[in-house]
């Protein structure tokens, strides 16, 4: 039995339904899955059904973007409670942080005369979580850019100049939303941040996994996170961080972690005092 513990629905910035998420994990083998949609649950619901019909396990999760000293994180939250009210209050209110920055950016394009509609992007988000992705679709859809590598090189890169910062809220408070929210927080892709520092950091402020299996982490690094998440005593994860079906993307599955992987991950949560 094997695990995809980070995958993307069209909720935030992927492409898959969520039960056409389930029917693909289910075409490539895997027998657990969790959705961590960017700042949003609104597809584990749903997933978790199709999941159920599928006969596969499914685990509640969400990728909440975060900072410590203004450098971005990605924080993972695992078998969350979407109900809880801490953790509903904030996902909205990072929701509307991205519909306003979503505004921003279509303002920012307008001014340098694309005629670029805001309802244009909501139109082809259609969700709480929008981001740059659904701005870049739009203008190719509106025929202001060839591809999605065009609208972000000339306009939605760092720097470029319809490039919005994106207000994030403060690592401790993640960690500690995710925590109250009955979830275990573990940290995605250490080795895009390109500062191991950070992992002890985030150790001192009570995070508990660390996600040492992921399509940019080369063999070797994915053993050095292996070292530190048993120095550290955290739990150990992988996902494909997969998007939909793209070229340019990593594919469902394309990293997977054993069974034993997901019973710690339970186990973690299982071993806290009832509150």
């Amino acid at each position: 039995m094997l695990a995809d513990l980070h995958l993307h629905t069209r909720y935030s910035d992927g492409t898959y339904t969520p039960a056409s998420v389930v029917a693909a994990a289910r075409e490539t083998g895997l027998s657990v899955i969790s959705v961590t949609d960017h700042d949003t649950m609104e597809a584990c619901a749903e997933a978790e059904q199709e999941a159920s019909r599928a006969g596969m396990q499914f685990i509640a999760g969400c990728e909440v973007t975060a900072e410590l000293d203004g450098r971005e994180l990605h924080i993972l939250g695992y078998l969350l409670d979407g109900a809880q009210p801490d953790l509903r209050r904030e996902l909205l209110h990072a929701q509307e942080i991205r519909q306003q920055r979503v505004r921003d950016m279509v303002a920012r394009l307008q001014g340098r005369g694309i005629p670029l509609e805001m309802d244009a992007v909501f139109s082809v988000a259609a969700c709480r979580a929008p981001g740059r992705p659904h701005v870049a679709r739009a203008l190719v859809q509106g025929g202001h850019c060839g591809s999605l590598d065009e609208a972000f090189e000339r306009f939605l890169k760092k720097d470029r100049p319809a490039w919005v910062p994106k207000e994030k809220m403060p690592a401790a408070r993640a960690i500690e939303l995710i925590r109250v929210a009955g979830g275990v927080s573990v940290l995605a892709h250490p080795g895009l941040n390109r500062d191991d520092s950070i992992v002890e950091r985030l150790v001192g402020l009570g995070i508990e996994g660390l996600e040492c299996y992921h399509p940019k982490h080369p063999p070797a690094a994915s053993a050095r996170y292996e070292a530190m998440a048993a120095a550290f005593g955290l739990v150990v994860t992988g996902g494909s961080d997969c998007h939909g079906r793209s070229q340019n993307r990593a594919t469902m599955g394309s990293v997977r972690i054993p069974m034993d992987r997901v019973l710690r991950l339970r186990e973690r949560q299982a071993a806290r005092p009832m509150r």
